[in-house]
């Protein structure tokens, strides 16, 4: 509840909790065992926000939080909960926030989606399950394809990609480094895998512009709400996307430093999941935009059911705790209530650890930075009602929301523009193009040296014909010359020439 420019959302037996605005940048906690009220505690953080100005973004994983889009009306647990905390009911005004639906899938709000190159290797890589060698082959690709102008938009260019390094592997070898078949194989595997559970759905265009969360209507913060009902099913695709929001956000913000309200606030459910098997590369780059982005007016707010979810160095970042009840029945849980109660500031008028064990629904143990930025004592407190709807909201409702967003129509229908599958497919029917030509010009001049080839045969078939009818022809010639020259010696002798000729062989055969 925004009352009296404070930020109203808790009640003690010394007076009403406030987060102090220009503290709200510098995270929070809420935490708690399921069942405790974390999800009532995420609505009324919320709303108060957004009563204030402030837009939010949160991860509804049940479809509880579509509520806040709705008027609340009293009750007579909030009649009771007025007179605890010495509330006029007569003076509370109930009301809804302004909602945008938001679903990877697109089925329950607006498409959310980026490409491929603005996600980034990295976070793909987790996305995917790669091993270091298959991780440093995304990479590499990724760089090619930034060298070579092939924009990787949504997963077929990316499939398409891989399978062009794949086959251009020695070219590359020199430059960027060997690049292995099977490794393509595998990672072309995992993509394949990652589509069959709908993430193909999350990469394309028009991609998700951070600035349509940065909304607001009517003075009120804007609150943009996913469906993450389904998405929890898939936990990797769940927290890389949170991930890659984060992201997103620090990449594009500008510098803005502390300001008396936050510029927006983040509550990321399931908090865990965006720690659980991660590099610690990547944990460190969450680290360290949790602990600048704060600069940029941003503020974050991890919900899960443990403190010790969190890795110890992103914890410290959160200066707002709100720790509901915790169940200590194996020595695992009394280790983590022990070490929930050091994370607060003590107070000495009772045990920490014992009040964590002790709790009811909707109570907690909640402390919030003071003005100069450090912890408050803890404090035992219940938290307050929200002004909006407990619980989701029907499917007419939401589409309603939905048809009547400022955005509708922005993000519902993809656009597939031309990128490294169009470009990748288009050199290579120019390859081939210019291949069938080469062979056919190949063809011809095999058909050209053939014809040749032919009719030098034949012309020497021809030449050898001629030259022995010339022969014959000429002996022919000679014989029937010398055949009649004799003829007419022999008329003109009288015979004379063939009776000496005898006489002489007769002649002959006596010596």
């Amino acid at each position: 509840m925004y009352k009296d420019s404070q930020l109203y959302v808790a009640h003690s037996a010394n007076g009403p909790i406030n987060i102090i605005g220009k503290m709200a940048n510098r995270h929070g906690l809420i935490a708690g065992a399921t069942g405790t009220g974390k999800t009532v505690t995420l609505q009324v953080l919320a709303e108060t926000f957004s009563q204030a100005g402030v837009p939010c973004f949160m991860a509804d994983m049940k479809g509880d939080l579509s509520g806040i889009s709705q008027t609340g009306k009293l009750s007579g647990f909030i009649e009771k909960r007025c007179g605890e905390f010495g509330i006029n009911p007569a003076e509370l005004k109930f009301e809804g926030s302004p909602v945008r639906f938001f679903d990877v899938y697109g089925e329950q709000g607006h498409p959310m989606r980026t490409t491929v190159a603005a996600m980034g290797s990295m976070l793909l890589s987790r996305l995917l399950e790669l091993n270091d060698t298959q991780s440093g082959v995304l990479a590499l690709t990724f760089r090619i394809a930034e060298d070579e102008n092939l924009p990787l938009i949504d997963m077929k260019d990316l499939r398409l990609m891989l399978d062009y390094v794949a086959k251009n592997a020695d070219r590359y070898s020199t430059t960027y480094g060997n690049v292995s078949t099977a490794t393509i194989g595998a990672i072309q595997r995992s993509l394949l895998t990652l589509a069959e559970q709908g993430g193909e759905k999350f990469f394309g265009e028009p991609a998700f512009d951070i600035y349509d969360l940065l909304q607001t209507e009517g003075g009120l913060g804007v609150m943009n709400i996913l469906a993450a009902d389904k998405l929890m099913l898939q936990p990797k695709l769940y927290s890389t996307f949170l991930m890659w929001l984060l992201t997103a956000i620090y990449e594009k913000m500008p510098e803005i430093g502390d300001m008396e309200l936050p510029k927006m606030v983040f509550f990321f459910d399931e908090a865990h999941m965006l720690f659980k098997d991660t590099s610690k590369a990547l944990t460190d780059k969450i680290e360290q935009i949790v602990r600048l982005i704060r600069s940029k007016g941003i503020g974050i707010y991890f919900i899960s059911q443990s403190p010790s979810d969190l890795p110890e160095a992103i914890l410290g970042q959160c200066g707002n705790r709100v720790q509901h009840a915790l169940r200590a029945f194996t020595p695992k849980d009394q280790a983590a209530v022990k070490a929930a109660a050091q994370t607060f500031r003590p107070n000495p008028a009772f045990s920490t650890e014992r009040e964590i064990l002790e709790l009811g629904t909707g109570e907690a143990l909640v402390s919030f930075l003071d003005e100069k930025g450090a912890p408050s004592i803890v404090e035992r407190a219940k938290i307050l009602f929200p002004l909006s709807q407990i619980g989701a909201i029907t499917a007419e409702q939401r589409s309603a929301i939905i048809a009547s967003s400022r955005i509708g129509g922005k993000y519902d229908t993809a656009v597939d523009r031309e990128s490294a599958f169009e470009k990748i497919l288009e050199q290579r029917q120019q390859a081939a193009a210019e291949a069938e030509k080469l062979a056919e010009e190949q063809a011809e001049a095999e058909e050209r040296e053939r014809r040749e080839k032919e009719e030098a045969k034949a012309s020497k078939r021809s030449s050898t014909k001629k030259s022995i009818f010339a022969t014959v022809v000429g002996t022919a010639v000679t014989y029937f010359a010398k055949t009649l020259a004799t003829q007419m010696a022999r008329k003109i002798t009288g015979g004379t020439i063939r009776t000496t000729t005898t006489k002489k062989r007769k002649t002959s055969k006596r010596r």
